[in-house]
Formats: C-alpha cells, structure tokens, sequence
C-alpha cells in the first residue's frame, strides 16, 4: 500500500519522525484497535487514533450520552445527548479523519460475545469503569493473545498499563487477582472524578498504543503508572509476574471465561 498526496499531507508530522516514516505510518493504516467503553478514556484515545490514522476503531459500550458525560467525554456533545455512545463516537470519529473505519457495537461485553469480538483486532483498549468488566477483559486478551492497554481513574489519581502475557509480561490479575467485593471502592459516579484527569490518562493510552503498533519505545507492560494530577506527580513502579497468578502463572486456577462476571454498572 503506497500512501496517497492526501495522507502524505495529514501525517506529515508522523513521517519526519524517523521512528515513524511512510513505512511506520502504513503499519498504523493497517492496525485495528477496540476500544471497550466510548467515554471519559474511549474518547480521548478514541480521538487520537483516530487522528493518527489508525485504520480500523471499534467503539463497544451499551450506554447512551447523558449531559452528565459532557464533563469529560469529549467525543460526544450537547447535540449528541440521548445518542448510543458508539454511534455519536462513529459520528466524530470519522469527522476527524473520514479514511477510517469507525465499527460501532451497541452492546455491553460479556463471557459470551468478548472473545469473538476482540479476536477481530490487534490491541484492545480498556476504557471501563467497573471492576467486573475490567477483570473480564484482562481474562479474555489473556485466552485470545491480545496486547490489552489498561487505564483507570479515580477522583484525581490515574494508573496505567499495558497487559501481555502471551510476550512474558504479568497479566492485570498479577497485581489484582480478583475482584473488591461489591461495594467497597466507590465508582465515579459516587466519588466523582476530575474532568480533564480522563483526558491525560485516555491520551496516554493512545501513545502507548501506537508505540505497540510501530515498535518503538519502552513498553510498560511490567510497569505501573500512577499519575497524581494534584501534585502533578508521576510515579512509574514495577509489576512482577505473580508466580501464584490464577491465571497467568504455572498452575492456573482460571481456564475459561465460565466465571460470575456480573457487571457492577455500565461502561
């Protein structure tokens, strides 16, 4: 695939990069990215890979937009308010760069359609807000081989890491093997969440994203980033494999998605 005077022209700024090129940027045109939740993470990711030329984006997520949602989920607005969020999503999506495909799926993820829904992509972005789909989606990339990049928020501190097993690295269920029980951590909802904090943490999964997709760059996938939008802090820690993982370890307790993955609320 040669690019066209048109795509020279809008990722000019990637193909001076030398770790970029033509060729690099070609490798972002044939990606395909999912992105579990079209909300405060999905829209920020969402909107620079969009940007970035990634080829095929999928937007899974049930809910629809609520003005509530307008404080930090910047792919939708005023006028989008009612809209399934993946179809608004789709809507700006291909308004910023119509040579894509934006693939909606108005639906909530489950035991039952993940696996044959992220068997269609390379890398999965998780953008969800509740522990139960979190713990899904990190059990599904395990069993499918697929790069997951996880991100989560709460109040003013964001965390941040990429999920790959199948290349060595420790599985989400290493630094959290279950679930807290109901009821016990507060969702955004209830704690609240500062708007822009959704911002930093979707952005960096879209960088940590393309870098999987180009090559480039340190991977942190046995790493932790916790960001402190208060104090403006950074913090990068090592996440070891768990020897006693129930998933990912040497004696797996967890061999199928046959567990009680009852979600908690919507993503």
């Amino acid at each position: 695939m040669e690019l066209t005077e048109s795509q020279i022209q809008r990722y000019s700024r990637h193909i001076i990069l030398n770790e970029v090129g033509g060729k690099g940027q070609k490798k972002l045109s044939q990606a395909k990215i999912l992105l579990i939740g079209a909300g405060g993470l999905g829209s920020p990711a969402g909107l620079y890979l969009a940007a970035a030329g990634i080829g095929t984006i999928g937007l899974v997520d049930g809910d629809v937009v609520d003005l509530s949602n307008l404080q930090r989920q910047i792919m939708h607005s005023t006028a989008t308010v009612g809209m399934p969020k993946v179809e608004s999503g789709k809507k700006t999506l291909t308004a910023i760069n119509p040579e894509i495909t934006v693939n909606a799926y108005h639906q909530l993820v489950d035991a039952d359609n993940i696996l044959p829904l992220i068997s269609q992509y390379d890398i999965v972005l998780d953008g969800s807000d509740n522990f139960s789909t979190r713990f899904l989606v990190n059990d599904a990339c395990f069993f499918a081989k697929k790069t997951l990049i996880s991100a989560s928020m709460f109040r003013f501190e964001g965390q941040l890491t990429t999920i790959k097993p199948h290349a060595g690295y420790p599985c989400y269920r290493c630094l959290y093997p279950e679930p807290p029980p109901a009821g016990l951590v507060p969702n955004c909802q209830e704690a609240g969440v500062l708007g822009v904090l959704a911002g930093t943490m979707g952005i960096l999964q879209a960088s940590e994203a393309i870098k999987e997709v180009l090559g480039i760059g340190e991977t942190i996938a046995d790493k932790l980033v916790i960001y402190d939008a208060l104090d403006m802090k950074f913090r990068k820690v090592s996440r070891p494999k768990d020897p006693a993982c129930p998933l990912c370890g040497p004696n797996p307790k967890i061999t199928d998605l046959n567990l009680d993955y009852a979600v908690s609320c919507t993503i």
